[in-house]
C-alpha cells in the first residue's frame, strides 16, 4: 500500500490521476476535539480492478500541500466520486473554498436508483461489488502516527470498491435518464451556505419551550456568542456551553457574576473569564434588544390546519410512485412535508424540480380532488375523477 508524503508525489499522482475518466475520493478525519474537522487522511484510487492505481495520501505530514487534490478537483474532465460526501466536502471548503468538480456521491445516486434511504457504503459494496468490508479501524484516532496496516487496508478498501459501485450506479442512471435527478440534489452539496454556520443563526438549532421574543432575543445573542467563541479558538460548541446551559441562562436572565454562578447546568471553565463575560454581554444585548429587532420563530408550519385524511392519502401515492420508480420515498418527502401539502403550502421541496414530475405534478392533483387512488390486487393505481 502506497503512502503519499510530499507535495511533489502528490502532484504527480493527481497528473495522471487526470488522464483517467474519474477519481474515487475517501478522507479520514477527527471532530471530537475541534470545530472543524482535523483531516486526517485521504485515500484516492484510479479506475482499475487491483490497488495499483489507490493511494493513501497523509495531510499531516510538515509541509504537505494538498493544492495538487485541489487543482484535480478543478479539472472538469474528471468526475470525482465521493460515498456520503457532505462532511469531505466540508474539510474542502473550509480549507480552500474549492468543490469537486464535477461531484459524484454515491449515496445519493443509489437512493434514487432504489437501494434505501442514507443507504450505507457497506450495504452497496455488498450489492454490488459482491465484497466485503472489514469494519475493526471504524472507530479510531486517525491522528496516531504510524497507522496500522489494519487501519491503512480499512482505509484503502473505501476507494478500491467505490470505483465498481460508482461505474454500476453512473450505468443505472444514465441507463434510466435520472441524470438531472442526481444532479438537483448535488447543487445542495455544493453550496457554500451548505457548510458555512452564522454566528447569528445559531440560536434557529437551539430547541426551545417558548416563542416569546424576548427570551428569543437572548437565546439569539447566547448563540452568537458561543459560536463565535468556538470557532475562533476551533473547539466544539459544546465545550463552551450546552444547549440545556444555554436555555438555562436565557430563563434566568443572570447580571452580573453572582446570579451567573447560581447556574445549574454551566460547565465550570464557562464560570470565569471570557465565556462568562461573554454570557453577561450576551444576556444585556438580548434585554436591550428593540422590540422591532426581536427574533420571530417560524410557526408556519406549526398552525397549518392539516386535513389528516388527505396527508394520509398522499402518503400511500408517495409509496406507490417511489415504488413504480424504484427510489427512496423519504428523497422526494417526508412526514412533515406530506402534512403541510395537505393543509395547503405549496413552497414544498416535493412540488419542485424532478420530485413534482415523480410525485408533486400528482399530488396537487390529488389534493384538487381531480384524481383517486384505487387497490388493484397488490397496487395502488391512479384513476381520474
Amino acid at each position: 500500500m502506497r503512502t503519499i508524503t510530499t507535495t511533489e508525489e502528490l502532484k504527480a499522482y493527481c497528473e495522471e490521476a487526470a488522464t483517467h475518466p474519474y477519481v474515487t475520493v475517501d478522507t479520514e478525519f477527527l471532530r471530537e476535539r475541534t470545530y472543524y474537522s482535523k483531516l486526517c487522511l485521504m485515500q484516492l484510487a484510479m479506475p482499475g480492478t487491483d490497488d495499483s492505481g489507490a493511494v493513501l495520501v497523509d495531510p499531516l505530514v510538515d509541509d504537505m500541500s494538498l493544492e495538487p487534490l485541489y487543482t484535480l478537483f478543478r479539472d472538469t474532465s474528471v468526475v470525482k466520486v465521493f460515498h456520503a460526501a457532505r462532511q469531505d466536502l466540508e474539510i474542502f471548503f473550509i480549507d480552500a473554498q474549492v468543490f469537486p468538480d464535477p461531484l459524484f456521491d454515491t449515496q445519493v445516486a443509489a437512493m434514487v436508483c432504489g437501494f434505501g434511504e442514507q443507504v450505507g457504503y457497506e450495504t452497496l459494496v455488498r450489492k454490488i461489488a459482491k465484497g466485503q468490508v472489514d469494519k475493526t479501524s471504524r472507530f479510531t484516532d486517525w491522528s496516531r502516527r504510524p497507522l496500522t496496516d489494519a487501519q491503512k487496508t480499512y482505509a484503502l478498501a473505501d476507494v478500491t470498491h467505490l470505483r465498481q459501485v460508482y461505474e454500476f450506479l453512473a450505468k443505472k442512471i444514465s441507463e434510466t435518464g435520472r441524470d438531472k435527478w442526481v444532479a438537483e440534489e448535488l447543487e445542495t452539496l455544493t453550496n457554500p451556505d451548505t457548510y458555512i454556520t452564522a454566528p447569528y443563526d445559531a440560536w434557529k438549532r437551539v430547541k426551545t419551550r417558548t416563542n416569546s421574543g424576548r427570551f428569543l432575543a437572548i437565546v439569539r445573542e447566547l448563540a452568537a456568542f458561543r459560536e463565535n467563541y468556538a470557532q475562533g479558538r476551533n473547539i466544539p460548541r459544546n465545550r463552551v456551553y450546552k444547549d440545556d446551559a444555554l436555555v438555562e441562562l436565557a430563563s434566568n436572565k443572570p447580571k452580573n457574576h453572582e446570579e451567573l454562578g447560581r447556574a445549574r447546568l454551566l460547565l465550570r471553565d464557562a464560570r470565569k473569564g471570557e465565556i462568562s463575560e461573554g454570557i453577561l454581554k450576551a444576556v444585556e444585548l438580548g434585554l436591550a434588544c428593540a422590540n422591532s429587532d426581536l427574533p420571530q420563530p417560524d410557526l408556519r408550519r406549526e398552525k397549518l390546519q392539516v386535513n389528516p385524511a388527505l396527508a394520509d392519502l398522499l402518503r400511500v401515492l408517495l409509496k406507490a410512485k417511489t415504488e413504480k420508480e424504484a427510489v427512496a420515498a423519504k428523497l422526494i418527502a417526508n412526514a412533515s412535508d406530506l402534512d403541510a401539502i395537505a393543509a395547503g403550502e405549496r413552497d414544498v421541496a416535493a412540488l419542485s424540480g424532478w420530485r413534482r414530475e415523480v410525485f408533486g405534478n400528482d399530488a396537487l392533483l390529488l389534493c384538487e380532488g381531480k384524481i383517486a387512488l384505487t387497490a388493484v390486487g397488490s397496487d395502488v393505481k391512479v384513476v381520474p375523477v
